[in-house]
Order: structure tokens, then sequence, then C-alpha cells
């Protein structure tokens, strides 16, 4: 059975990538390296939108978060995290372990987070040292309006940080326009390649309140990150040479498509996901629904869990579940990277069948239908 992977990450990678995968190791510190290293920064800067500092670890996308918090914060330091999800939650619990005061926001699962509650909270403590925000709050589905905080944020001393990592790549996100002082990315999802690196971005104001904190790292000491690539163009520490590598690849497809024709494929696929779901009487999670994942609520009698193992051994389709308080309620099709219109339109063909057999009063082609008016009338 051909798998096909519609999870919100890992995502599809393309075969020149795989490909790129299969070949010999080879050292990390050369100027071969040295070289695919440079190219990657500075593609990744273009799909990023931006000018600042830009480093590569090898980690997962929580690694960077983490390095975007032990070196931007100093114990005591305040701290506002947006939450409203277990990654939204995750903000909040590196703040408070590296021994930051954490102003939690706390909108209701589903819901972005208002950025007048932002402004309050900036308001009401002026020595706030940074605010954290997740771009697509991944367990939701739930896309924050980053512009419209970066506003705010930007008008005070406090650097604004955006876990990316489900969403950049698929949907807009400036970071200099918007004034995004640290992005931080994962490889496993938009970027076209497996998991194992994570990206950071820095900005001018940023490095003010690294160089003024305590070094506490080690590994993902952005200081040694910076003294190393503006020395001799490498890392401080091994990487991934061969993901690296790949990425460059990866990173070609995504220029050759360029940036904002990337971002309206993904608003195209995930527009025909919404129109199946609302053909089908599938309510949706999110009040703002992100054009990189969509969480949908199955019919009332239907196991969410069950319908994603029917859909995995049934016809290869692998999504994702609910977390916590949303286990066994919301399937969360991913429709993020090396995803197209036809690989959507199976996987709804797939759902449909799904729950005809375990006993749902939909209609059979009703989704894909929808699907299919959504996605031509995105391309007239």
């Amino acid at each position: 059975m051909k798998p096909r992977l519609l999870t919100p990450g890992p995502a599809e990678v393309p075969p020149e990538t795989l490909l790129e995968l299969a070949r010999p190791v080879f050292h990390h510190r050369t100027s071969e390296f040295r070289q695919i290293l440079a190219k990657v920064v500075d593609d990744l800067k273009y799909v990023f939108q931006t000018q600042a500092d830009t480093f590569v670890f090898t980690a997962s996308g929580t690694g960077a978060m983490e390095a975007s918090v032990v070196n931007l914060l100093k114990p005591g330091d305040k701290a506002v995290c947006v939450r409203g999800g277990k990654f939204g939650e995750r903000w909040s619990e590196l703040c408070e372990r590296f021994g930051a005061e954490v102003i939690a926001i706390d909108p209701q699962w589903g819901d972005p987070a208002d950025p007048a509650a932002i402004e309050a909270a900036l308001e009401e403590n002026p020595d706030v040292a940074a605010v954290y925000v997740t771009l697509c709050e991944t367990s939701t589905a739930t896309v924050a309006d980053v512009e419209a905080i970066g506003r705010l944020v930007a008008a005070t001393d406090a650097c604004l940080v955006v876990d990316g990592i489900s969403a950049v790549g698929a949907i807009p996100l400036k970071t200099d326009a918007w004034g995004v002082d640290m992005l931080i990315v994962g490889s496993q999802k938009a970027l076209l390649l497996p998991p194992g690196l994570a990206f950071l971005t820095v900005s001018e104001k940023a490095w003010k309140r690294v160089e003024q904190a305590p070094r506490r790292a080690y590994y993902f000491d952005l200081l040694a990150a910076r003294k190393a690539f503006a020395g001799k163009g490498d890392t401080p520490y091994t990487p991934a040479n061969t993901l690296v590598a790949a990425l460059s690849r990866s990173l070609d497809q995504l220029r050759a498509e360029g940036i904002e024709a990337v971002w309206a494929r993904h608003h195209a696929v995930a527009g025909a996901v919404r129109a199946a779901a609302g053909a089908l009487g599938l309510k949706l999670l999110s009040s703002a629904p992100s054009d990189s994942v969509t969480a949908v609520f199955m019919p009332e009698g239907i196991d969410a869990d069950e319908a994603r193992t029917a859909l995995r051994t049934e016809f290869g389709v692998s999504v994702a579940g609910g977390q916590a308080q949303l286990k066994g309620k919301i399937v969360r099709i991913g429709h993020i990277g090396y995803i197209d219109a036809l690989d959507t339109l199976g996987a709804i063909a797939a759902l449909e069948m799904v729950l005809v057999k375990m006993g749902a009063a939909i209609e059979l082609g009703a989704g894909v239908r929808a699907a299919q008016q959504a996605l031509v009338s995105a391309s007239a």
C-alpha cells in the first residue's frame, strides 16, 4: 500500500531531496560544506523574508525554541506567553524552566490570541523582556495575527519571538516587515525535509538582549554560533551536514516556485479541505484556521482515533489526532509542504469512505465535489 503522509509534520519529502540524502556522507569541516551552508542560509532568509542573522541547529524545532529562551532572557525577566494549545504551552514551560516570570495569555483552544490582550499585558508590565507567540498552533490548527502583534511589540522594549515551525513556508510570515525579533522554524514541515534541523533568526534588537544576558547555554549558545559563522562560515559543533545538503535541494524548489506562489498553493489546498468539511457537515475546530493544517470534529458517535487507524490501514493515509481534551474528537489533516490538490482530494475521498463504513450519515462524493469546486475557483 502506498503511504500518504498528511500529518502536520513530518510531511512528505520530494524525491530530489531524498536522492540527495542517499549520497555518500562527506566531511563537515570542509570548504564544500561551508559553501553549502552559506547558500542554505541565504535561501532560508528568502523563505523567512528576513535579512537578520540566521542559524542552523542540529535539533528539532524545540531546540531552537529553547535557544530563544535561554539566550534572550535573564532569570527573573518577564515573558508574555500566548498559550491556547499544546505548543503555546511549551513556551511558558520553557520560560519557567529557565527562571522567567510568565505572564500567560490563554485564549480558548481554537481561538487566536486577541492582540488587545497582549497590548494590555505590555501596558501593565512595561518591563516585559519578550513576547512568545505561535504562528500556527498545530494542536488546534489556529493561526495567530503576528503582523498585528508585531506592531504592538515593536513599540516597546520587548522582543517578539515567534514559533513558525508548523507554518513558515506554507503561510505568509514576513519576519522583518512584521517586527519579528526571533523566528523559530523546523525542517520537517514546509521546508520539505525530514526532522533533524532547526532554524533561528536574531534581529539587532534581540542581539542587544542576548549580549546582556548571562551565558547559560552551551550547545545552543547564540554568541558561539555567531562567532563560528562570522569567522569561518561554519557551525560551532558537528552539524547534520547531509541534511543541510538535502535542504539545499528543497530550498531550490521553493525558490523556483516563488514564496508567494507557495503561499497561494497552500491557501488553495486548505480552502479545498475546509470546503469539503463543510459539505460533509464536519465542524472546524478553529475560528482562525491555518493554511497548513485543518482540524475537524468527527460526527457524533465516531471515534476520531478509530477513524485515523482505518484511514492508515485501509488507504495508507496518515493524519493526526487530537491532543489533551481533544483526543478522540478531532482529526488534523496536514496540507503542508510537498502536497498538491490531488493528494488532498484523495485524502478527502478516503475519509468519506471511512466515515460511511463507520456509520456516519454523509453523502459519498459531497466533500470531494466541494473541494474540486473550491480548487477550480482558486485557480480561476
